[in-house]
């Protein structure tokens, strides 16, 4: 089959490799309908030194299952399915707690002999506790917005859901990219009453309204800051969603959180130490987030698609062919496509 290979910094290839087959009784075989490029996919793809054995890449994706093992109970073979960001058996003392990312027999996609995303097919470890099934066929509209349940919808819920957003309540988005937008939706979805978008990119930014955004603030650092404090009497809000990973973004969420308020960081951090101190100490901000167990929110945030309350597809703006999977790397990685869906 055809799937892309990271060799380098800059250097995504669509290659043979193996064909998947069920390698042990818990497997499917699922062949990909869509998958899509992730924003995390964009630092290796900038940092990645020269290796001999490139990695498999994509951690988003759904299909139709082709095959199962003896074991596979929950799928069948002409399923349409969607799979989270990592593996998972479903059955170990993380996940029955809903911590699918900290399963003991879990893991990522692409590495360890298990295939990626942006592929033909793929083998999926643990089936029934990995695939979740999709009440609609492979030629459905709504499977755009069904894919995001892969990764950026759910990551931007676990955002809205670790830092407690109820009813009512005042919340700030940092980042204005298919997480940050997807933390909009979350946060309108658990009742936020005022959404603060913090983003630069007009077209960006604008969806963000679309999706329940009621402010934005197009500024940084202390001058976002500023702007956020204006718009909520100096206070800032009680709960910030911070959705980049890089330590300034962070700064500036402990910047507009107000005293007593949560920050939920789920942008995959880029930096060794977290820049909170005395300072942030004395203010009680309790801070919070990590990786999205996108598996335990699956059968949650569907029925919103599917009745039409979301349309959380809508950030993906290109669509590549798997053999032109580079030029959708080249897209993103210069801003001059928010997030590409990736089309055997």
């Amino acid at each position: 089959m055809r799937a892309t290979l990271l060799h380098q910094a800059g250097d995504v290839r669509v290659a043979d490799v193996a064909d998947p087959k069920v390698q042990q009784p818990t497997d499917a075989v699922v062949r990909i309908v869509l998958g899509c490029i992730c924003g995390s996919d964009l630092w290796p793809y900038k940092s990645q030194p020269l290796t001999e054995h490139p990695r498999q890449m994509g951690h988003e994706f759904l299909g139709v299952v082709e095959e199962t093992g003896p074991q596979v109970t929950t799928v069948t073979v002409g399923d349409v399915v969607v799979a989270p960001f990592t593996y998972s058996d479903g059955t170990c003392a993380y996940c029955r707690t809903g911590l699918h990312t900290s399963c003991e027999h879990g893991g990522p996609w692409g590495v360890n002999g298990v295939d990626g995303g942006q592929g033909q097919v793929a083998r999926v470890p643990h089936a029934d506790g990995t695939l979740v099934k999709l009440p609609v066929g492979e030629d459905s509209e709504l499977l755009p917005d069904l894919l995001t349940l892969s990764d950026v919808l759910c990551t931007g819920y676990h955002a809205a859901c670790t830092a407690g957003v109820r009813a009512g309540e005042s919340v700030t988005v940092i980042g204005d990219g298919a997480v940050g937008l997807s933390a909009v939706i979350a946060a309108k979805l658990l009742g936020a009453e005022r959404i603060i978008l913090m983003g630069r990119h007009t077209a960006r930014t604008d969806l963000g309204r679309a999706f329940g955004a009621t402010d934005v603030v197009a500024t940084r650092g202390e001058e976002g800051v500023a702007g956020v404090r204006e718009l909520t009497g100096g206070r800032g809000t009680p709960r910030v969603l911070e959705c980049v990973g890089l330590k300034d973004a962070l700064v500036q969420a402990a910047g507009v959180v107000r005293d007593g308020g949560t920050i939920s960081r789920v942008g995959a951090p880029q930096y060794p130490e977290v820049p909170l101190g005395f300072p942030e100490f004395l203010r009680n901000i309790t801070l919070t987030g990590g990786v999205a167990p996108a598996r335990a929110y699956i059968s949650e945030l569907m029925p919103h698609i599917l009745d039409g309350t979301i349309h959380p597809g809508r950030v993906f703006d290109r669509t590549v062919a798997l053999e032109d999977v580079a030029e959708g790397y080249r897209l993103m990685n210069d801003r001059k496509a928010l997030k590409v869906i990736v089309r055997p």
